[in-house]
């Protein structure tokens, strides 16, 4: 006779993040960190560059299916009512486009930081920034506590 003890999986270890297979960044796992690894060694910065890269693909290939979308959807509709639809799906389009441009831009500037060996850690306070941190937004240049300070601030000078 088995009890639900006897069936219930170990518990994972205190600070390991145990992989799901469903979750992918960018289509690729998250990274595991083995015990006593140096933060920011070779494995852990060519993650991040694939993910980099990764991310940067998507987001050039959603460029070209705008490209294409905005060739193929362009009319000349008689309807002034029509157009003005028009004009304005492929303004918000551009403006998006516009965001991710400058986010490419991002993209680039780190993966150079990641290259000359100066990724992952805070530009205040130097401190390391952290794998998961980085995972989540792979273009971080803050520590979480910097970045929040930096919201305080921008919060007070806005009044908002």
């Amino acid at each position: 006779m088995t009890t639900a003890k006897a069936k219930a999986k170990p518990a994972a270890k205190k600070g390991k993040v145990a992989p799901k297979s469903s979750v992918t960044l960018h289509g690729l796992s998250p990274y595991v960190e083995k015990k006593n690894e140096e933060y920011m060694n070779e494995n852990q910065r060519e993650h991040f560059k694939q993910i980099l890269k990764a991310w940067r693909h998507e987001l050039m290939e959603e460029v070209d299916r705008t490209v294409t979308h905005m060739k193929d959807e362009a009319a000349n509709f008689p309807d002034p009512a029509d157009r003005a639809t028009q004009e304005e799906e492929f303004s918000l389009e551009l403006r998006t486009r516009d965001r991710e441009r400058k986010l490419i831009k991002k993209i680039d500037k780190t993966l150079i930081r990641v290259e000359e060996d100066d990724y992952g850690f805070c530009d205040q306070c130097g401190i390391e920034i952290g794998i998961r941190r980085l995972e989540a937004r792979p273009t971080a240049d803050l520590c979480v506590d910097c970045k929040t300070l930096d919201e305080i601030k921008e919060k007070q000078l806005t009044g908002g």
